[in-house]
């Protein structure tokens, strides 16, 4: 029995052989470049998972990366003592963090209104790997400076400052707040002087009262 001669199944077959490696990289997918570390955010480090922002009609407290040491605050260039890189990325980044703050508050006005008209009160808790290693009073400069340029305010109208220092080696972190200072209390009360008796002069045996 003759078998039924089946018609051909069409069957397409596409070969391409690149002439070049550069032919090839210019037919896949584009090869992006290693990412380099230099010139990166000094900062990329420090940049805290997911900030946090407390906005009110009164004040405002943020949680920021610890502020870089003093000695890498500044740099000295031409003989001029500069902010230096990771000083200025600080800076920004708190100015970032506000910006965006007070654009997701209701407060946003009331708030920066009562600030540049009231006297101010400046708290702010660190949170060190190392409680030995940092000064409480290093990070308060730049800590004033980015708050207070960030909300636009003269930071002489801080008239107190409370610091704190803490150890949390898994999470470094500083907490800041500046808020409307109260009400001054009155002046104390200078103490009494109390009068120093006069001195009696001794009495002169040699002169004795007669009778």
């Amino acid at each position: 029995m003759a078998r039924s001669r089946q018609s051909p199944i069409p069957f397409r077959s596409t070969s391409f052989r690149p002439s070049s490696k550069k032919a090839l990289l210019s037919t896949e997918d584009p090869v992006l470049p290693r990412a380099s570390t230099k010139g990166r955010n000094p900062l990329h480090r420090l940049a805290p998972p997911a900030p946090t922002v407390r906005v009110a009609a009164d004040s405002i407290g943020l949680t920021l990366p610890v502020p870089p040491s003093v000695n890498h605050q500044y740099a000295t260039v031409n003989g001029r003592r500069l902010l230096s890189a990771k000083g200025r990325a600080y800076k920004d980044l708190v100015g970032q963090q506000i910006l965006v703050a007070l654009a997701q508050s209701p407060h946003r006005g009331t708030l920066r209104q009562i600030l540049r008209q009231a006297s101010l009160s400046l708290s702010i808790h660190f949170f060190f790997e190392s409680a030995l290693r940092r000064d409480t009073d290093g990070g308060l400069k730049i800590a004033q400076d980015a708050l207070c340029e960030g909300l636009g305010l003269n930071d002489n109208r801080v008239v107190e400052i409370h610091l704190y220092k803490f150890q949390d080696r898994d999470n470094p972190r500083m907490e800041i707040r500046l808020s409307v200072a109260p009400p001054a209390s009155p002046e104390p009360a200078r103490p009494t002087t109390l009068a120093t008796p006069a001195a009696v002069p001794p009495k002169n045996p040699a002169h004795k009262q007669r009778d």
